[in-house]
């Protein structure tokens, strides 16, 4: 049987291609459709000129994070991602505690994002109904069953259809960019044509409305890039199906390029085309459940206008959830495969009829379903699943990153010759020594600084309306991945003594073999 590099008998079936790998990337991504989709978390912090600097200078730091994660992907490719790498570049000292929390945090990021992304599905949904029920009033429990039918709708798909998602994720790409395009056209040319007009270039580029209560508009600034984090934000998804790609030290780089460039391109021309778009500012302010349906009522000036416009962003929306079930499914495999987590002979195996990690999707689709049962229907509820989102998943990019800068990357040890120090080699894509660290660092610091801002109250006064409690669920998921722990941690081995193991054994660092690069043909 085949051992991949990851130190574990290769299970999953090679079912993608570098194109469908890249299609899983800006599908799950998805970046204009969450933008648009979440926009009523940032719209009050400074406005649409907030919303787009705020968006600028969050992917600027992406980028970086991107390129980190990138480069550990071409290095050491792994389905089990961060929390692989967490695991390794500590070195034998610290790996197995940094990867288990990793694994810990990134895992649960992911549930939040299908939680997400069943939400604004479900809002959507609701929003279409509404247009044409103008005497309708929207409860949180209609959203609820909205909610229920997303999730096992897209939950099925990636538990049924495993050899049919490569597909799937290209019929996503082709509405992803399909329904920005038409989406920018329609908002562009429709307000001229209804005589609605335009917003003045003032509004969207520098009339700057502080909502917050928060008194210092840099603080404003900062916490309204929770946003654009939580759009672009997934840099590491693609990394999860490394095991089910050829030639993964190549590919996944270039599928993680491909994401976060089209992400950005796409979600930045949206945004400019529908804050032109709105002609009231406050019905947009006020609106009773999704704002971006009365963004699109106001560009088009008509229902059959809106219902369009919303349809184009929903479809998107559902693939996308397909694809945060497939990356959470495949997180929880790989975190159980190795017994960091309760019940892991359950969920660290691979269906042999399915051929897919079935009992963790289904978990997944049943632990969302919990969240959704507790919270959703509320913007409380949904400011907190995007906040857990955003933070548990860039300390789980933490823990991987900043133990490389502090094992000195990919140096190699006093001993001549020797292994490198944390077991990692330079893949196709390595940045050079200077600005890897340069890289690495600032990442790091854009991790530590906002994790914290990312945190605070959105609004003031605090009420338990507008608290933020995506502290409340990391700090909950940090206490109980340390208590468990101290249940299991002492039996536990990781990838870290795996590889390290396999290096004593062999008298030097897996892989040292160089991956062939694949022809065009094989790509």
């Amino acid at each position: 049987m085949e051992v991949n590099e990851t130190g574990h008998v290769q299970e999953l079936e090679r079912n993608f291609s570098l194109f469908s790998i890249c299609s899983v990337g800006i599908v799950t991504g998805n970046t204009w459709a969450a933008l648009g989709g979440s926009i009523v978390v940032a719209i009050y912090n400074g406005g649409p000129p907030g919303v787009l600097y705020e968006f600028i200078a969050v992917s600027i730091f992406y980028w970086l994070v991107a390129a980190s994660l990138a480069e550990l992907a071409s290095s050491m490719p792994s389905s089990a991602g961060v929390y692989h790498w967490a695991s390794i570049t500590p070195g034998p000292k610290y790996g197995r505690i940094c990867g288990w929390f990793a694994g810990w945090w990134n895992t649960f990021a992911w549930i939040c994002a299908t939680a997400t992304m069943g939400s604004i599905s479900s809002q959507i949904a609701v929003a279409m109904y509404g247009l044409y029920h103008p005497e309708y009033t929207p409860e949180r429990w209609h959203i609820f069953i909205g909610y229920l039918i997303v999730t096992w709708a897209c939950c099925t798909t990636v538990l049924f259809a495993n050899r049919a998602l490569p597909m799937v994720n290209n019929i996503g790409l082709f509405f992803i960019l399909a329904g920005v395009f038409i989406t920018i056209l329609v908002c562009a040319i429709m307000p001229h044509t209804t005589g609605s007009d335009y917003a003045s270039s003032a509004f969207v580029w520098s009339e700057w409305s502080n909502q917050t209560g928060y008194s210092s508009n840099g603080f404003v600034f900062l916490a309204g890039m929770l946003n654009g984090a939580y759009a672009v934000g997934t840099p590491d998804c693609v990394s999860h199906l490394a095991e089910e790609i050829p030639h993964p030290k190549r590919n996944v780089p270039l599928a993680i390029a491909a994401q976060m460039v089209i992400g950005f391109v796409t979600a930045f021309f949206y945004t400019i085309a529908i804050f032109y778009a709105i002609n009231n500012i406050d019905d947009v302010l006020q609106a009773p459940y999704f704002p971006l349906a009365t963004i699109y009522a106001q560009a088009t000036s008509s229902n059959s206008g809106t219902m369009g416009l919303l349809f184009i962003i929903l479809v998107p929306i559902f693939c996308c959830c397909i694809g945060t079930y497939i990356t959470a499914g495949r997180c929880l495999w790989t975190i159980s495969r190795d017994g960091a987590v309760p019940f892991s002979g359950t969920f660290g195996v691979i269906s042999p009829r399915f051929k897919n990690p079935f009992n963790a999707t289904l978990f997944c689709g049943c632990f969302s379903t919990v969240l959704g049962a507790i919270y959703v229907g509320s913007s409380t509820a949904f400011n907190a699943f995007v906040g857990s989102f955003v933070v548990l998943s860039t300390l789980s990019y933490l823990a991987a990153i900043l133990p490389f800068i502090f094992t000195r990357r990919f140096s190699r040890s006093s001993q001549t010759p020797g292994p490198y120090i944390n077991s990692m080699r330079p893949g196709p894509y390595h940045m050079s020594h200077k600005l890897g660290y340069a890289v690495n660092i600032i990442s790091c610091l854009y991790i530590i600084v906002f994790v914290v801002i990312y945190c605070f109250p959105y609004s003031l006064p605090v009420t338990a309306v507008n608290m933020n409690y995506a502290c409340l669920i990391t700090g909950s998921m940090s206490i109980f991945a340390a208590l468990w722990w101290f249940v299991k941690g002492g039996n536990y081995i990781g990838p870290q003594a795996i590889i390290h193991e396999r290096e004593t054994h062999s008298g030097g660092v897996i892989g040292s073999t160089e991956e062939p690069l694949p022809t065009k043909e094989e790509s």
